[in-house]
């Protein structure tokens, strides 16, 4: 199967929404490729359908002195942080033709960043209670979806090298005794967002089975 790659590089967190709709549309009306869209966005909190607003530790008007947007989203999931130097996929895939399986889909997704990081020496797993992608118990990647008609939106968000100070802004996810890290937290150096997004994309492409082929559309392509 065919899925249409997307390097958006950065872009503002309603855009890429706007672009992951039309796409999902287009999913819904037929069209045969997948896609999967990377990405940063900038400084910017995500609450999701299940989100708590206690689970955010500032006043709302704190946020805009930070330089923070905040979005109220249909993803599942609680409140998380995206920004500058944290790689962010959405694919937007047709479960139909992986057996309608959620769990498998994001089984899936949590595999193909174990594989990144693996590839940069991190040893990262799974969390029993916890969606996303742990190292000890600190989350190095978030992941939260939303499955329509049987077309995913939304995805995975892998620390590379953000801004660990803005996730003490909320509650990550809802979870109050784990922490969050970074490869660049980890490793004591930043590795380069496209060598980290080049291995993402190798593991994506070989878990999900698909070969992947760069979008030609005109406003594809920057620093991921």
């Amino acid at each position: 199967m065919k899925c249409l790659l997307y390097r958006l590089g950065m872009i503002p967190y309603a855009q890429a929404y706007d672009l992951q709709m039309k796409l999902w549309s287009e999913k819904v009306a037929g069209r045969a490729e997948d896609f999967l869209l990377l990405l940063e966005h900038p400084p910017t909190l995500t609450l999701g359908k299940s989100g708590k607003m206690q689970h955010l530790l500032v006043e709302r008007e704190e946020l805009a002195k930070e330089g923070l947007a905040l979005f109220f989203t249909d993803r599942g999931g609680d409140i998380t942080y995206h920004g500058p130097g944290q790689i962010v996929a959405y694919p937007i895939v047709d479960l139909k033709r992986r057996g309608k399986d959620i769990h498998r889909y994001v089984h899936d997704l949590e595999e193909a960043v174990i594989g990144t990081l693996r590839d940069f020496s991190i040893e990262a797993g799974r969390d029993e209670e916890h969606i996303g992608v742990w190292v000890g118990r600190d989350k190095a990647a978030a992941i939260g979806v939303r499955v329509r008609r049987w077309i995913t939106m939304h995805g995975l968000a892998l620390n590379v090298n953000p801004d660990l100070g803005h996730f003490a802004l909320i509650t990550p996810c809802g979870i109050a005794d784990r922490g969050v890290t970074s490869m660049a937290k980890i490793l004591e150096y930043a590795p380069p967002l496209k060598d980290v997004a080049d291995r993402l994309v190798e593991h994506f492409s070989r878990i999900f089975d698909v070969t992947l082929e760069e979008s030609p559309e005109e406003f594809v392509g920057s620093s991921l």
